[in-house]
């Protein structure tokens, strides 16, 4: 596929098969995560969990039904994969950059998921929310220092991805010439 058609196809998917990814499928999207472009290149502070266990899975959706108030909250949508973006931060002022790394990931790795025809959505709310609590970091096996900033879901769609018209003058845009 090329890029234009993989951009055009992209969308947030939020209804998965249960099914799970194989692990040649989960390797493409690894493999543009690491292609991903990093501040300064400092890749050693970006780390990456890759969430298959169910009962993992269903811890982190519990712990986001309390953190949220919502009994029903349900952030992956039923997808089998969720890949938890951490990173370490030293400079609390450049906490930005840790997003700007989990976003150019996470992109990357969607794509990649788009172009092999798995859906993916950007997920930050339940990060946000407190969800993946001190105890849940432990077992995920997040390195200490680190912290989850994002994540994604990743698994194959229950709808067929498709080529959508793009209007291009979504964005407001000034042009400077």
């Amino acid at each position: 596929m090329e890029i234009l058609k993989t951009i055009k196809t992209r969308i947030s998917t939020r209804s998965y098969k249960s099914e799970q990814i194989t692990n040649e499928e989960l390797d493409k999207v690894l493999f543009a995560a690491n292609a991903a472009p990093v501040g300064n290149g400092l890749y050693e502070n970006v780390h990456l969990t890759v969430v298959q266990n169910e009962e993992l899975l269903h811890k982190m959706v519990k712990s986001t039904a309390e953190v949220s108030n919502n009994p029903d909250a349900n952030p992956f949508y039923g997808a089998p994969t969720v890949i938890i973006v951490s990173c370490r931060v030293t400079d609390p002022a450049k906490i930005s950059s840790a997003y700007a790394n989990a976003g150019c990931i996470i992109e990357n790795m969607s794509l990649a998921a788009t172009d092999i025809g798995l859906g993916s959505v950007y997920l930050l709310g339940f990060i946000r929310a407190g969800a993946i609590n001190d105890s849940l970091k432990k077992e995920l096996g997040i390195p200490e220092n680190f912290n989850p900033v994002s994540a994604m879901t990743l698994g194959y769609p229950t709808e067929k991805l498709v080529e959508r018209d793009i209007p291009t003058n979504r964005i407001s845009t000034n042009y400077i010439r």
